[in-house]
């Protein structure tokens, strides 16, 4: 009897990723001064800040950034996630009004995509 020939096939997936970072280098999120002005909240009009409304209490400074963690407790618009560094409370409400939050419920985890101001972190998507 003839040995019996294996054949192994190899599929690789490639994942295209939207980052909301990547306006980071965008020179029309700068504004006067390299003052950063997150496009998701408003744009630069002759150098003066025009807030959209999506980012309630959105300061123009802060870059866009992002936590992650499970979801443990929602109370209206705070959300409590556990993170591997601690327990950080989030304000969703810009993502609520943009409608981009999907399920927020308790064991769901995501990555939330924001901004901080005044120490508090305010996201503007829930993935």
């Amino acid at each position: 009897m003839a040995p019996v020939q294996q054949q192994q096939t190899t599929t690789t997936t490639t994942t295209t990723v939207n980052d909301p970072d990547t306006d980071v280098n965008d020179p029309g999120a700068m504004g006067p001064n390299n003052q950063y002005g997150d496009p998701m909240c408003g744009v630069w009009s002759n150098g003066v800040w025009q807030a959209n409304g999506h980012c309630p209490g959105y300061a123009v400074g802060p870059r866009r950034a992002r936590v992650a963690g499970t979801i443990t407790a929602v109370q209206g618009h705070l959300v409590t996630l556990q993170r591997a560094s601690g327990i950080i409370v989030i304000n969703d409400q810009p993502a609520l009004y943009r409608e981009t939050t999907g399920r927020v419920a308790v064991g769901r985890q995501v990555i939330a995509y924001g901004y901080w101001h005044d120490g508090n972190f305010y996201a503007t998507a829930l993935e």
